[in-house]
Protein backbone atom coordinates (compact mmCIF):
# COMPACT_ATOMS: atom_id res chain seq x y z
CA UNK A 1 0.00 0.00 0.00
CA UNK A 2 2.66 2.36 0.73
CA UNK A 3 4.46 1.53 -2.72
CA UNK A 4 0.91 2.59 -4.45
CA UNK A 5 0.63 5.70 -2.25
CA UNK A 6 4.31 6.68 -3.49
CA UNK A 7 3.88 5.95 -7.02
CA UNK A 8 0.48 7.73 -7.20
CA UNK A 9 2.10 10.72 -5.96
CA UNK A 10 5.03 10.92 -8.05
CA UNK A 11 2.49 10.36 -11.32
CA UNK A 12 0.28 13.00 -9.91
CA UNK A 13 3.44 15.52 -9.66
CA UNK A 14 4.60 14.66 -13.30
CA UNK A 15 1.63 15.23 -14.55
CA UNK A 16 1.54 18.69 -12.53
CA UNK A 17 4.96 19.32 -14.19
CA UNK A 18 4.04 18.25 -17.79
CA UNK A 19 0.66 20.72 -17.62
CA UNK A 20 3.18 23.45 -16.23
CA UNK A 21 5.29 22.91 -19.46
CA UNK A 22 2.59 22.61 -22.04
CA UNK A 23 1.52 26.02 -20.19
CA UNK A 24 4.14 27.68 -20.68
CA UNK A 25 4.62 26.43 -24.73
CA UNK A 26 1.59 27.20 -25.39
CA UNK A 27 1.49 31.03 -24.10
CA UNK A 28 4.54 32.79 -24.98
CA UNK A 29 2.89 36.06 -26.48
CA UNK A 30 4.62 39.06 -25.18
CA UNK A 31 3.26 41.25 -23.19
CA UNK A 32 3.94 44.81 -21.72
CA UNK A 33 2.08 44.98 -17.85
CA UNK A 34 1.52 48.55 -16.39
CA UNK A 35 0.68 49.28 -13.10
CA UNK A 36 0.41 52.71 -11.25
CA UNK A 37 2.65 53.95 -13.90
CA UNK A 38 5.11 51.59 -13.63
CA UNK A 39 5.76 49.63 -16.68
CA UNK A 40 7.33 46.48 -16.93
CA UNK A 41 9.34 44.76 -19.52
CA UNK A 42 7.68 42.28 -22.58
CA UNK A 43 7.79 39.07 -21.15
CA UNK A 44 5.74 35.98 -22.10
CA UNK A 45 2.33 35.89 -20.76
CA UNK A 46 2.99 32.45 -18.92
CA UNK A 47 5.54 34.46 -17.26
CA UNK A 48 3.32 36.92 -16.01
CA UNK A 49 0.93 34.25 -15.05
CA UNK A 50 3.08 32.10 -13.06
CA UNK A 51 4.95 35.14 -11.27
CA UNK A 52 1.34 36.25 -10.29
CA UNK A 53 0.33 32.34 -8.61
CA UNK A 54 3.42 32.66 -6.95
CA UNK A 55 3.29 35.98 -5.39
CA UNK A 56 -0.61 34.90 -4.38
CA UNK A 57 1.18 31.78 -2.85
CA UNK A 58 2.91 33.62 -0.55
CA UNK A 59 0.64 36.42 0.14
CA UNK A 60 -2.18 34.30 1.02
CA UNK A 61 -0.39 32.14 3.55
CA UNK A 62 0.68 35.90 4.86
CA UNK A 63 -2.21 37.18 5.64
CA UNK A 64 -3.64 34.38 7.43
CA UNK A 65 -0.97 34.63 9.54
CA UNK A 66 -1.24 38.15 9.98
CA UNK A 67 -5.10 37.77 11.20
CA UNK A 68 -4.96 34.82 13.25
CA UNK A 69 -1.89 36.74 15.36
CA UNK A 70 -4.49 39.67 15.25
CA UNK A 71 -7.40 37.51 16.93
CA UNK A 72 -5.52 36.35 19.57
CA UNK A 73 -4.48 40.06 20.65
CA UNK A 74 -7.94 40.99 21.23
Amino acid sequence: MRSFKRFSLVVLALLVAAAIVLFVLENTQPVALLFLGWSAPQLPVSVCVLVSLLAGMMVGPLLAWFMGVRRRLK
